[in-house]
C-alpha cells in the first residue's frame, strides 16, 4: 500500500516530466564533458560552464510541453519555477555523479589536470588576491586547491548550477506563464 502511494506520487506530471527531462539533461551535459575530453580540451575547465545552455534548452522545452499538453495552454508561475528547478537539480546531480565516476574510475588524470590548472589560475591572480584580501586569503585558497579531492565536484556542480539557474528560471516561468483570470470576474 505505501509503496504504491510513493510510485503514484512520482507519476504526477509536475514531477514526472521534469525528473525525466533532468535525467536527459544530465546525460547530455555528461556527453558534452566527454566531447571536451575527446577534443583534448580540459573538460573540468571554465568552458564546461557552457553546458548550462543545455539546461536552459531543456527547461524551456519541458515548460512548453507542460503548458501545452498538461495545462492545456495554462501555466502558473509556481509550476514553471518548480519544473525548472527540478530539471536543474536532477541534471546537476546526474552530471556530477557521472563526472565523479569518470574521473575516479576511468581517467584520474582529468582531475589532476584540473588541480594543476586551478593552481596556475591562482598563481596568475596572486598579486590581485594578496593586494585585495591579504596573503592569508591567498594561502587559504592555495591550501584548499592543493587538498582538493574529486568529491568536491558534486557539491560544486550543484552549487554552480543552482546559482546559474535563478534568473533563467524566473524568466522562463514568466514568459510561459498563462493563467485563467475568469475566476476574478
Amino acid at each position: 500500500y505505501c509503496m504504491k502511494d510513493i510510485i503514484d506520487y512520482f507519476k504526477h506530471p509536475l514531477l514526472k516530466i521534469p525528473l525525466l527531462a533532468g535525467l536527459i539533461t544530465g546525460v547530455l551535459c555528461f556527453l558534452y564533458f566527454l566531447a571536451l575530453y575527446a577534443l583534448d580540451v580540459p573538460p573540468l575547465g571554465n568552458i564546461r560552464v557552457l553546458d548550462f545552455g543545455i539546461h536552459i534548452i531543456m527547461m524551456i522545452s519541458a515548460v512548453w510541453y507542460y503548458r501545452k499538453y498538461i495545462g492545456h495552454g495554462m501555466l502558473h508561475l509556481w509550476e514553471g519555477i518548480t519544473i525548472c528547478y527540478v530539471i536543474n537539480t536532477v541534471a546537476a546531480l546526474v552530471t556530477g555523479w557521472l563526472i565523479y565516476f569518470f574521473i575516479t574510475q576511468v581517467d584520474t588524470s582529468v582531475f589532476n589536470e584540473y588541480v594543476v590548472n586551478s593552481k596556475k589560475l591562482l598563481l596568475e591572480s596572486k598579486k590581485q588576491l594578496t593586494d585585495q584580501f591579504g596573503p592569508e586569503t591567498f594561502n587559504e585558497q592555495w591550501a584548499k586547491v592543493s587538498n582538493m579531492t574529486p568529491g568536491v565536484l558534486l557539491p560544486d556542480e550543484l552549487t554552480k548550477k543552482t546559482a546559474l539557474a535563478v534568473l533563467p528560471t524566473l524568466i522562463i516561468s514568466l514568459l510561459f506563464r498563462k493563467q485563467d483570470y475568469n475566476v476574478l470576474r
